[in-house]
């Protein structure tokens, strides 16, 4: 306890005088505590004493007893080794007799396997010479497992001499095999069933023989049963592209009439598969020389029907060694061809009805037919007979691709000639019937070219429907109303307008619609021919050109609604620009010509709203929008004298128009971004309501209003508002002078702190708020003369605006669409996008 924690318990113990009475019992009480601590702390410290020398007797004890055990140990080791020394001695005669005995046993079965080894080169020399094949072919197998186990022994003369007889042994097996098998096939009806038998026999010879001997007897036999073939296609008459069919029927034949016979071959040699293969290759290379030997472009129909065959021949060639698991091409390339008839159809669909006989087969019956068909598969032999032959009429298939491509161009011709250019009653989708049929037509013609080939030439075919597409864009384009052109038009002042009429407006609806629909379309007409084309040719699909296409027709046929809308407004707005501005007495309702835009709007935005989609219906009011306000506000300028009373009257139209182009949504009944629309057309339209402003403010202030009112304005136009206002030349001159010695005044902004005392508002009108006093602020002259220019600023603004809330009584508030994305809405660009 520290000295004062010391003190708070004496004192907690003695509060009081009285309670001293108690601090003798107390140290008493101390005292004896004092005494018992020191007892146990002496009998501690002895107790330590005592272990501390106990502990140094157990360690020298310990010591002692590690050492005694080492040398024990010592003594065991020694011992062993004594031990094994006399093991050895015992050990050593048996050793030698043990390795004694190993060399004789060796011996003794290497002169029982060499007795073996040369009595079975005698019995296999003489079933050599009585060509007993069966016997010859497990002598063999004999033979053979004995000579691996004289491997060890070559140098030896009796084994040499061994190995060399073996040797000729298998050459005469050998001769004998092809010497008996040169007999089959020579011209008989029926082959001799003692012949099939030794040949049947002489294979297992073979087959213990090495596997190159193997190899060279199939590859001979192949090509002596195919030397018919070549002697018989290779001359004049059947070396035709016509007589391709009638190859793939001799072939077919052969193997029917020999299946019986070639049962003789083990089902592992795979005589058949072999043999097609090597058929395939010679007949490959002599259609390549008929091809190239022709002297002008092949018939389109013969190549056609040649190159289906083909495809057939390897379809069926594929069924028959893939063990029984067929490819659904044969199928696809049926279905399609049964839609022009005519006996070729008639042997696709035979073809694809054995193999659905196939697949319909019971259970029981499939398995039993695939249990027999695992011996004549070719596990892992990596040889796709599709194309073996067919990739040879690949280069010559253009003519195929000018026939498809004329075909293509005939009925797109003959479907725009018939397009009435209107949808049909009822029509849900207000697309035009020929964009459905074009892309139908080509749906027949990929069904077509993907059912015989998927590599060049289907993208060739690919190429094509992109140049058929591009051209039906550029007949939806030259659809698209134009502008008048020439001289009478010129001299007439309608060149470049145009005129459409409500079918028009339709139409140009229609052609939205149809070249979405056709740039959606080609979209996935690309993704499914990256599919079903060779991958070598995927990345290069590609209808992105075509896409661009339609979006330019979409474009376009867009703006010529917007075209055709403004050339509807041009009398409306000569009618403007006629009205009598100068000498309107009073203001009332809104003007002819203002109902007469309403009612322009009124008869097509309906149409146009059910017709186009929301996504171009909102690009089309950008459009319309970003068109009729600038061409508003211009057509301002194109007046004569606009008195104040004209003035407020046509600020009074003004409004209307903003009002009928904030309803134009609603009337297309598509509201969808209507706020951003709305503050489109505010925008656009409040630089027409400030020019009105402008010409409505006394002449004293009007330079003050329209810098403030129109910053980007002009001298020139600022002289035209002049005139506007019925100013004569003299009195322009002092205001013009003026308006040129003060440049448009940079945006001020306000002070935090305001000057004591405001400089005096000259207006009649409108009163300024009143400024706030704050003390101590010491005021310099520029600071004074920043204030007198914001506050000129705000008086003219502040007059202003009192001008518009006088005329624009009339107005509406609505929130109408607009486009889902956000679009520039620059003046500039849009300007100059119409002025264009």
């Amino acid at each position: 306890m520290d000295k004062s924690s010391a003190l708070e318990y004496i004192n907690q113990m003695f509060p009081t005088e009285a309670s001293l009475s108690g601090v003798e019992p107390l140290m008493q009480k101390i005292q004896s505590e004092i005494r018992r601590v020191d007892a146990s702390i002496l009998a501690a410290v002895r107790q330590q004493s005592n272990s501390g020398t106990k502990a140094k007797e157990e360690l020298a004890a310990a010591t002692n007893a590690v050492q005694e055990l080492m040398h024990k140990i010592h003594e065991i080791k020694t011992k062993a080794e004594q031990s094994e020394t006399m093991v050895q001695e015992i050990c050593r005669d048996i050793k030698k007799l043990d390795c004694a005995k190993r060399h004789i046993t060796t011996t003794i079965t290497a002169l029982h396997r060499l007795t073996m080894l040369v009595s079975a080169v005698e019995q296999l020399q003489v079933m050599a010479s009585k060509r007993q094949y069966k016997e010859a072919a497990a002598q063999l197998e004999a033979v053979n497992q004995l000579c691996s186990h004289f491997e060890a022994y070559r140098d030896v003369p009796k084994i040499t001499e061994l190995r060399e007889k073996f040797k000729n042994i298998k050459k005469i097996l050998k001769s004998h095999v092809f010497s008996d098998f040169s007999s089959l096939g020579t011209g008989k009806e029926t082959e001799d069933p003692m012949l099939l038998q030794q040949l049947s026999d002489s294979c297992l010879v073979v087959d213990a023989l090495e596997p190159s001997v193997r190899e060279e007897l199939v590859k001979n036999f192949c090509s002596k049963e195919l030397t018919s073939y070549r002697q018989i296609f290779e001359g004049a008459e059947l070396a035709k592209l016509d007589k391709t069919e009638r190859r793939y029927a001799w072939i077919k034949r052969r193997l029917r009439s020999n299946e019986d016979t070639w049962k003789i071959f083990p089902p592992s040699w795979h005589v058949d598969y072999l043999l097609c293969i090597q058929f395939c290759k010679i007949t490959r290379a002599q259609l390549v020389d008929i091809l190239n030997n022709l002297k002008e472009k092949p018939d389109v129909a013969t190549l056609l029907l040649a190159f289906q065959r083909t495809i057939e021949f390897e379809e069926e060639l594929a069924e028959k060694f893939s063990g029984g698991t067929g490819t659904a091409r044969n199928k696809d390339s049926a279905s399609d061809n049964e839609e022009e008839g005519g006996e070729h159809n008639k042997i696709v669909s035979d073809i694809r009805k054995k193999y659905e006989k196939k697949l319909a087969a019971p259970n029981h019956e499939a398995e039993q037919d695939k249990d027999k068909q695992k011996d004549l598969s070719v596990p892992g032999a990596g040889f796709n007979f599709h194309g073996i032959i067919s990739s040879c009429f690949e280069p010559y298939m253009t003519v195929y691709i000018e026939l498809e491509e004329k075909s293509l161009v005939d009925q797109l011709e003959k479907l725009v000639q018939e397009e009435r250019w209107e949808t049909e009653e009822g029509s849900q989708t207000n697309i035009l019937s020929s964009s459905m049929q074009v892309f139908l037509v080509i749906r027949k013609s990929l069904k077509r070219c993907s059912a015989l080939t998927k590599n060049q030439t289907l993208f060739n075919l690919f190429q094509v429907f992109q140049r058929i597409l591009k051209a039906y864009a550029a007949k939806l384009y030259a659809r698209l109303p134009k502008g008048g052109t020439g001289i009478v038009a010129a001299a007439t002042g309608t060149d470049g307008q145009i005129r459409t009429s409500d079918r028009d407006e339709r139409m140009i609806c229609y052609i939205v619609n149809t070249a979405e629909y056709c740039h959606q379309t080609s979209g996935e007409l690309a993704e499914n021919v990256a599919k079903m084309i060779n991958p070598q040719f995927a990345d290069k699909v590609d209808m992105s050109e075509v896409q661009d296409e339609f979006s330019a027709v979409i474009t376009k046929a867009l703006m010529t609604l917007v075209h055709g809308l403004e050339t509807k407004f041009d009398a409306e707005m000569v009618a403007m620009t006629r009205v009598p501005w100068a000498t309107l007495e009073s203001v009332g309702d809104q003007s002819e010509y203002v109902n007469g835009i309403s009612s322009i709007l009124s008869s097509s935005i309906p149409v146009l709203g059910s017709l186009l989609s929301p996504t171009y219906f909102q690009y089309f009011l950008d459009k319309l929008a970003a068109s009729l306000g600038p061409r508003f506000y211009l057509n301002i300028y194109k007046c004569k004298h606009i008195s104040e009373t004209g003035a407020q009257q046509m600020l009074l139209d003004t409004q209307a128009v903003k009002t009928i182009l904030l309803d134009i949504p609603a009337l297309g009944k598509q509201s969808s971004g209507a706020a951003s629309y709305s503050k489109f057309v505010s925008r656009e339209m409040s630089k027409a309501e400030a020019l009105l402003k402008v010409i409505l403010s006394p002449v004293d202030s009007v330079a003050n209003t329209y810098h403030a009112l129109l910053p980007e304005g002009t001298p020139l136009e600022f002289q035209r508002i002049l005139d506007l206002k019925g100013l004569k030349k003299a009195d322009q001159q002092a205001i013009l002078e003026d308006f040129n010695k003060h440049a448009p005044a940079p945006a001020i902004k306000h002070p935090a702190v305001a000057p004591t005392v405001a400089p005096p508002v000259a207006t009649a009108s409108v009163q300024m708020a009143p400024s706030v006093a704050t003390p101590a602020i010491s005021i310099t002259p520029s600071m004074v003369a920043l204030t007198g220019a914001l506050a000129n600023r705000e008086d003219v603004l502040a007059r202003a605006a009192a001008l518009g809330r006088g005329a624009a009584t009339t107005g509406f508030k609505r929130f109408l669409a607009l486009t889902e994305a956000a679009k520039d809405r620059k003046d500039g660009p849009f300007r100059k996008l119409f002025n264009a």
